[in-house]
């Protein structure tokens, strides 16, 4: 099965647009990730030759079949004496020669080491497929990465442009005050400065927001065109249990699999080292038609045999001088050197997945703050802009709770996002990011 069909039953194909722009949603993403990315392009690749590999045609499991002919022409000056004494000269005598056949060579028994290798082909095959799945993880960790910048510099954006607005009312207001003589020229100046800054900010975001669209064009394949907008919701996933999660982490996480399945190619290697102590058997066979056209020398004028030959072969290597046994031992110290790796990658994987659950609780409850923090400021921010109508506050602090209102909405994007990366990374060490619906 291909390894971009993993998705196959969460991935959404059908678009949406908004306004004449297409929207793309996580799903959405996903799909164009799957089929367009390009490092998922060449892990497929990497899929597709390792099953080549494992392939009974590569496994030595068949016979080899070999057809050989040859012919050759002779001139020969040929002196022949005969019993009698009597003495022949031939010059110029012409022979010929014509060989053709049909070889066939077949391994009955090799030591075992053909099965070891065949099964260490189908192993690799195996940890080819994990190494693709790794490559999927960490594009799909990618993708989102800069999904959600995209997403985070979308809503900046519209806050920074809602904060623009406001200070645009403002310069109105500023201006019928002082043509009716409600305030002095400093209230203008003091809105004009903060639309410039506004303006400034906003050109800076917008500008950020065209180059992260493009880095995730980038991921996906260089599919879209500029001219999209991407789905800012989000859902937490908050109905998993600690302990549940990191059995699942020591179950599915890739890199602890593919250490598993190291192990399982270095079982194989050893026994395949071992396979040199034992003989091996040979068949061979073959068909074969011969015709020779002699000279005049020759008792045979023309002579032509056809018929069919076999045999078998036994060779044992009783002693190479310790190369078997040197490759032997040194296959046992690299299974347990893979062990070792194993023990301490258990360990290495405890921590990381508690370091990554207490981020994840830890930006989950600043997140929440953010989001009470935002009523605060936005209940500020309409008793102040009340006040400042009335004439009860003047323009900076006006300005401040603006300011303090927009701060709030940029730290709370910003806590979001990164609550939702810290989950896709604590899904991933579990080995669950495949699995879970975006």
């Amino acid at each position: 099965m291909s390894i971009k069909f993993i998705f196959l039953n969460i991935l959404l194909l059908s678009q949406v647009t908004l306004f004449g722009q297409e929207l793309i949603t996580p799903n959405k993403a996903v799909s164009l990730a799957l089929e367009n990315n390009y490092g998922i392009k060449l892990a497929n690749s990497d899929v597709q030759v390792a099953k080549n590999n494992a392939n009974i045609l590569n496994s030595g499991y068949l016979p080899t079949v070999t057809g050989n002919a040859g012919a050759t022409y002779n001139i020969d000056n040929t002196e022949a004496e005969f019993s009698d004494g009597s003495v022949t000269e031939l010059n110029g005598a012409e022979s010929s020669r014509y060989n053709a056949s049909v070889d066939l060579n077949y391994s009955l028994f090799d030591g075992l080491g053909r099965a070891y290798n065949y099964k260490e082909l189908k192993e690799t095959q195996q940890l080819t497929e994990l190494q693709a799945r790794e490559t999927i993880e960490n594009t799909i960790l990618q993708l989102f990465t800069v999904y959600y910048n995209v997403a985070e510099l979308e809503e900046n954006t519209n806050a920074i442009t809602q904060t623009l607005t406001i200070s645009k009312d403002r310069l109105i207001r500023a201006k019928y005050q002082f043509n009716y003589g409600q305030s002095t020229k400093l209230g203008i100046l003091n809105a004009e400065v903060d639309i410039n800054n506004d303006s400034i900010s906003l050109m800076n975001s917008k500008q950020q927001l065209k180059n992260f669209k493009r880095d995730l064009n980038l991921v996906l394949g260089n599919t879209l065109s500029e001219d999209f907008d991407i789905d800012t919701a989000i859902n937490f996933n908050l109905l998993f249990d600690k302990n549940e999660l990191f059995q699942k982490a020591k179950s599915y996480n890739n890199s602890l699999l593919q250490i598993d399945k190291s192990i399982a190619i270095n079982n194989l290697i050893v026994k395949s080292e071992k396979s040199a102590y034992l003989p091996t058997v040979d068949l061979t066979g073959s068909y074969g038609w011969n015709k020779s056209n002699n000279n005049a020398a020759s008792f045979l004028a023309v002579s032509t045999n056809t018929g069919l030959s076999g045999g078998l072969n036994l060779r044992w290597n009783l002693f190479d001088g310790g190369n078997t046994i040197t490759r032997v031992k040194n296959a046992k110290i690299n299974l347990e050197v893979q062990n070792i790796q194993k023990e301490e990658f258990l360990v290495t994987l405890e921590r990381d997945f508690n370091n990554a659950w207490d981020d994840y609780q830890n930006k989950l409850s600043i997140y929440r703050l953010q989001e009470d923090n935002i009523k605060t400021s936005q209940n500020n921010f309409d008793r102040t802009e009340e006040k400042f109508k009335l004439g009860q506050l003047n323009s900076i602090e006006f300005r401040q709770a603006q300011i303090n209102l927009l701060n709030a909405e940029l730290i709370r994007n910003q806590a979001k996002y990164s609550a939702k990366l810290a989950e896709l990374q604590l899904f991933k060490l579990s080995g669950e990011i495949l699995n879970i619906i975006f």
